[in-house]
């Protein structure tokens, strides 16, 4: 019989978000039928923490649609089957707030910011002109030289204490381009780590 490995995997999302979604579907919160959803929420938190401290990963659902959801947990599967660690490296905006999964989180607004260069403020942080605006200045190879060096220091440590999901997240203003391209940049300085599968959700490209 082969052996398993379980996984305890916790979903959650904003109060606004799941605001919403009782909404949307016009049902009352299973444990405040004749209160208000909120009071619900703020009872549910305060019943699901010892198992919310006991998860191995903490996803934060609220940007995501049914289909990224399925999607989220056909890739969880697949690396399962090829790593030890998987590394999810989510690009944000802090202006979008702050991501509450991350383990680690970096803020690359001190690096130079493409938004204000003329022909570079529609493009993203994936296009290969924000690229090398960025490259160009000292500031960001310095800033992924150490950031590159101080990960690979790092993670060994993660895969020795037996951890199977990191979230390393990386923010900018906005999070359509330093966050991005960072996050771009890290994906394929990552990639030689062993027992290691790195992957990559740029959680604001999209946002104006």
């Amino acid at each position: 019989m082969p052996r398993l490995n379980p996984v305890l995997i916790f979903l959650e999302a904003t109060n606004v978000a799941l605001v919403r979604r009782f909404s949307e579907t016009r049902r009352p919160h299973p444990l405040a039928p004749d209160r208000s959803v909120s009071e619900g929420i703020r009872e549910e938190r305060s019943r699901m923490n010892l198992i919310r401290a006991l998860a191995d990963e903490i996803v934060d659902t609220s940007d995501m649609t049914v289909h990224e959801l399925r999607q989220f947990f056909m890739g969880l599967s697949r690396d399962r089957s090829r790593a030890r660690l998987v590394i999810t490296l989510l690009s944000f905006g802090f202006k979008h707030g702050v991501p509450l999964d991350a383990d680690l989180m970096f803020d690359v607004r001190c690096l130079p910011n493409p938004h204000f260069v003329p022909g570079l403020r529609r493009r993203t942080g994936r296009d290969r002109a924000v690229v090398k605006f960025m490259e160009r200045d000292p500031s960001t190879r310095g800033f992924m030289d150490r950031l590159e060096e101080y990960l690979r220091y790092l993670i060994p440590y993660y895969v020795e204490e037996g951890k199977t999901y990191l979230t390393i997240a990386i923010g900018c203003t906005g999070g359509r381009h330093r966050s991005v391209m960072i996050a771009e940049r890290l994906r394929k300085a990552l990639a030689d780590v062993g027992l290691v599968r790195v992957r990559v959700k740029h959680r604001d490209i999209t946002h104006a």
